[in-house]
């Protein structure tokens, strides 16, 4: 194969491939549509049987009028005949005749459409089988799809959840650092205010007279000697 054939090829798989990927992306939308076409066909059909059933009804009434008929002129006849009117007799016979000729042929339609409803009836019964396991089909399809949507979002954000919850994390670890500083600095600065309190205490108990104040180093001296 020559690389003209070869490049050929391959543009052809490449087409073909973007085509599929194309009537894939429609599938679900194809098939709603096809559902829908066929539907509508089916109501067809079913009218048309319908159309088939009422002819068939009306040749069977016309066949059965026929054959009431006929026994009237055949009576018309042994009637005429018994009253010695053989020409009125042969007139009924001659009638008779032609009205059995017209149930036969009405008969015949009867049959015709009997057998046509039984068959468009059974085709019927297999398209409607058909649709409907097409559309549990369908069904079965949308649902698949969409169970593997929500399994590629869960996954899709499980994968950012993951990011987002490393940086969460690293915030609150220092977040929570940044609050034991401060709760450092505010016990650090209520010790500080506490022994400033302390202080001033002391130094007010002495100017009062109420608390004597340490000796110089001479008083400690003397106590010492005087032990």
């Amino acid at each position: 194969m020559s690389n003209w054939k070869k490049l050929f090829t391959a543009l052809r798989g490449g087409v073909n491939e973007a085509t599929e990927t194309v009537v894939d992306s429609q599938a679900i939308r194809i098939l709603d549509q096809e559902i829908r076409d066929a539907k509508i066909e089916l109501r067809k059909s079913e009218q048309a049987i319908t159309s088939v059933v009422a002819k068939r009804k009306i040749a069977q009434q016309k066949a059965a009028d026929l054959a009431t008929s006929i026994e009237e002129y055949e009576r018309y006849a042994k009637e005429a005949n018994a009253s010695g009117n053989q020409s009125l007799a042969l007139d009924c016979a001659r009638r008779v005749s032609d009205i059995r000729d017209q149930r036969e042929q009405e008969e015949a339609q009867v049959t015709f459409f009997i057998d046509s409803e039984q068959k468009l009836k059974q085709h019927l019964y297999k398209a409607k089988e058909n649709l409907r396991s097409l559309e549990q089909q369908v069904d079965v399809v949308k649902a698949t799809a969409s169970v593997q949507k929500a399994q590629e979002a869960v996954s899709s954000h499980r994968l950012g959840s993951n990011n987002r919850m490393k940086t969460a994390t690293e915030s609150l670890v220092r977040l929570q650092e940044k609050q034991k500083q401060r709760q450092a600095e505010i016990e650090a600065a209520y010790e500080l205010g506490a022994e400033e309190n302390d202080h001033d205490l002391e130094i007010k108990l002495r100017e009062a007279g109420i608390k004597k104040g340490g000796g110089s180093a001479e008083d400690e001296l003397a106590r010492i000697l005087k032990g």
